[in-house]
C-alpha cells in the first residue's frame, strides 16, 4: 500500500473549508495589490499573481493568478530565499526577480515573505508577484525581444535580497530602484502595494494558525497534495495512451535562424502509471535574444500545456504536479538558462509556443483532449509606451494593454476572445479606452474584431483584433515583441491555421512604414500605430460545425457568409438562419 492509502481519511468538509480559507488569503493579496498599485499595468491591467507555498516550498494555491507567473515557478523562488537566507526572521521579507533563481522575469518583482508561529518555526512562505512598467532596463520597455544578453537588456536583477527586516525597509535597495527605474515613485507606489500585499497575507495566515493549529494546517497541506494527486490520477487513467511530438514555431528575430524558434515537445501519456511526461531536451541552445526562457517560465509552459488539455479541471499544486514530469535541459532556449543569457520576454513569446506544442502533441495523442494553437504575444496593441506627457510634463512609462492573442480550439468550445496568452489564460484585463486616454497622452481610434480571421474548425480559433492608436501632442516610444506575423497559430486534427499578426505606422501624409516582430520605436504625433494580433488556430475539420453555430457566428459578424459557405461548408439563408438542404448538399458533396 502507498503512503497515501495508508494515512487517515480527513474529514472532507474540514479540508474543503480549510482550502477555501487559503485561497480567500491569496485574493485578499490581490485586492491589494489591485486597489493600491501607482502603474497602470498593475491597477488597470491586473498584471500581477499571488500564492502560498509551504515551508517545504510546495505550492499550496495560486487562486486567480497567472499560471506563468507562479505554478511552476512559486516553489523555486521559495527554494532560492531559503538556499540564500537559511535564517530568515519575523519581519523579514525578499526582493526577486533573478530568472536565474526561479523568477519568472526580471519585469516580474515578487515580494517573498516567510510566515513563522508564535514559536519561530517556518510555516508558510507567501509571494506577491507584478509585473512592472520600468525594470530598469537599457531602453523603456519591460520587452527587449532583441537583446543579446542581460547586460544590453540592462534589467536591476535582485536574486532574493533581503528588503525588510523588523518589518522596516532596508533603504540601500530602495535608494538604489529610485535612481535606476523610470518614472521611480510609480515605483516605489508598487513596491509598497506588493510589499502591503504580502503582509495583508502574512498576517491572514498567522490568524488561521493561532484559530486552527499550525500542526492542523501543515497537516491540511499535506491532505489536500494527497487528494489532488488522487484526482489527477483518476483523471489521466481516463486518456489514452501514447506518445507524440509536436513543433510550434516563434517568429525569427535578429540572430535566429532564419525561419524561427522552434520550440518541440515530446510528450508521453502514460495510463498505467498516471504520469504525463513533457521531455523539452532536444531543443536548440539558448540564442542571443531577449525570448529565451528562464526556468521557472520553460517549466510551467509545459505544465500549462498539460492543464489546458485535460478533460476535467485539475487544481494546479504540488500534489496534482506529481503526476506531471517535465524534462529540461540546461543551456537550452526553452530549458534552464546560464546567466548572462536575456530572458526578458520569457513570460510569453516563446513560453506560449511550449504549451502550445503541448497541447497539439496532446491532441494527436487523444481526440477528446488537448488543443491547437493560441495566439501569439506581445503586438504593439499590448506595447509599452514611454514619453513626457505634454498635458503635466510629467515623465510616464506604462504597458498598454488593448488587446492580444486569440485562443486556442479546442475539442468541446470556440477559442477565448480575450485570452491575451497561453500562460496568462485570459486573467488580464483589457485597458479602458477612455482610462487609457485619461492617463497618457493618446487617443484610441479603433478596437474591434476582425471577421474572417479565425483558425476554422468544428470548434473555431479566437479571431484577431484591430487596434489602431495614436499619440497626442507629442511623440512616443513604443516597445514591444510580437509572434505571429510569419508562423501563425496553426489548427490541428484538421482545423484551419489562423490569420497572422500584422503591425504598422501609418502617418497623416499616407506613408505607410512597416513594423518587425521585434522593435523598440519612435511614434511621432502625425502617425498612428496599427496592431492587428493573430488569431487562435482551429480544432477539428470545419465541415463538421454545427451548422446553427455557423448561423450565430454570421449574425454576430464573427465570420462573412461567403466563409460561412466556402470554408465551413453551411449556406446561411438572408434570413440569417441555416439553409438545411442546401448545407446538406455542399457537405454531401465533399
Amino acid at each position: 500500500m502507498t503512503a497515501i492509502e495508508t494515512r487517515p481519511k480527513p474529514d472532507g468538509v474540514r479540508l474543503a473549508i480549510t482550502q477555501k480559507r487559503f485561497e480567500g488569503v491569496t485574493r485578499k493579496m490581490a485586492n491589494t495589490l489591485l486597489r493600491t498599485a501607482r502603474s497602470g499595468v498593475i491597477n488597470t491591467a491586473r498584471d500581477f499573481s499571488c500564492a502560498l507555498v509551504t515551508a517545504d516550498c510546495e505550492l499550496l494555491t495560486a487562486a486567480d493568478s497567472y499560471p506563468i507567473h507562479v505554478i511552476g515557478g512559486a516553489d523555486l523562488m521559495a527554494r532560492a530565499m531559503l538556499d540564500m537566507h537559511p535564517d530568515p526572521k519575523p519581519g523579514d521579507a525578499f526582493l526577486h526577480n533573478s530568472p536565474y533563481h526561479g523568477n519568472s522575469h526580471a519585469a516580474d518583482h515578487t515580494i517573498l515573505v516567510p510566515v513563522f508561529d508564535d514559536d519561530g518555526r517556518h510555516r508558510f512562505t507567501v509571494l506577491a508577484k507584478a509585473h512592472q512598467a520600468d525594470c530598469g532596463n537599457s531602453l523603456p520597455t519591460t520587452y527587449m525581444g532583441n537583446a543579446r544578453d542581460v547586460y544590453e537588456e540592462g534589467a536591476l536583477i535582485f536574486p532574493a535580497v533581503k528588503v525588510q527586516t523588523g518589518y522596516k525597509d532596508i533603504q540601500d535597495i530602495i535608494n538604489i530602484c529610485m535612481m535606476r527605474i523610470r518614472v521611480p515613485n510609480q515605483w516605489r507606489g508598487d513596491y509598497l502595494a506588493t510589499v502591503g500585499a504580502a503582509r495583508i497575507g502574512e498576517q491572514e495566515i498567522v490568524r488561521m494558525g493561532r484559530e486552527l493549529g499550525w500542526d492542523a494546517l501543515t497537516r491540511h497541506a499535506q491532505d489536500w497534495f494527497d487528494l489532488c494527486e488522487q484526482q489527477m490520477i483518476a483523471c489521466i487513467r481516463g486518456i489514452r495512451a501514447g506518445r507524440a511530438r509536436a513543433t510550434s514555431m516563434h517568429d525569427p528575430l535578429p540572430r535566429t535562424p532564419a525561419e524561427g524558434i522552434p520550440a518541440t515537445a515530446d510528450v508521453t501519456v502514460d495510463p498505467e502509471a498516471a504520469l504525463i511526461t513533457v521531455d523539452m531536451t532536444d531543443n536548440i541552445d539558448s540564442l542571443p535574444v531577449g525570448v529565451n526562457l528562464s526556468h521557472a517560465c520553460a517549466r510551467t509552459a509545459a505544465l500549462v500545456g498539460v492543464f489546458n488539455s485535460l478533460p476535467t479541471p485539475m487544481q494546479p499544486n504540488a500534489g496534482s504536479l506529481r503526476r506531471i514530469v517535465v524534462h529540461l535541459r540546461e543551456g537550452c532556449v526553452v530549458g534552464i538558462p546560464r546567466h548572462p543569457t536575456s530572458t526578458s520576454v520569457a513570460t510569453t513569446n516563446l513560453g506560449d509556443r511550449v504549451t502550445n506544442a503541448v497541447q497539439c502533441a496532446l491532441a494527436a495523442i487523444d481526440p477528446t483532449i488537448g488543443m491547437a494553437e493560441g495566439g501569439a504575444a506581445i503586438p504593439p496593441a499590448a506595447g509599452v509606451i514611454s514619453g513626457v506627457d505634454p498635458r503635466n510634463g510629467h515623465a510616464f512609462v506604462n504597458e498598454v494593454i488593448l488587446a492580444a492573442a486569440g485562443g486556442a480550439g479546442t475539442p468541446t468550445q470556440d477559442g477565448w476572445l480575450s485570452l491575451f496568452s497561453m500562460g496568462n489564460a485570459g486573467m488580464p484585463f483589457y485597458d479602458s479606452v477612455e482610462v487609457d486616454e485619461m492617463l497618457h497622452p493618446m487617443m484610441i481610434g479603433t478596437r474591434r474584431l476582425v471577421a474572417d480571421s479565425e483558425g476554422a474548425g468544428m470548434h473555431r480559433g479566437a479571431p484577431g483584433i484591430l487596434v489602431e492608436y495614436r499619440p497626442i501632442d507629442c511623440d512616443f516610444e513604443l516597445g514591444y515583441c510580437s509572434d505571429g506575423t510569419v508562423n501563425a497559430a496553426k489548427g490541428t486534427r484538421g482545423g484551419f491555421d489562423a490569420q497572422p499578426a500584422r503591425q504598422w505606422l501609418a502617418a497623416d501624409d499616407g506613408t505607410i512604414t512597416p513594423l518587425g516582430t521585434s522593435e523598440q520605436v519612435l511614434v511621432r504625433r502625425d502617425q498612428t500605430v496599427v496592431s492587428y494580433s493573430t488569431a487562435g488556430g482551429g480544432y477539428g475539420d470545419p465541415a463538421t460545425r454545427d451548422p446553427e453555430r455557423i448561423a450565430k457566428d454570421v449574425q454576430e459578424k464573427w465570420i462573412s457568409r461567403d466563409r460561412a459557405r466556402d470554408v465551413y461548408k453551411a449556406v446561411i439563408a438572408p434570413d440569417g438562419s441555416v439553409d438545411h438542404a442546401a448545407t446538406a448538399a455542399l457537405r454531401a458533396a465533399l
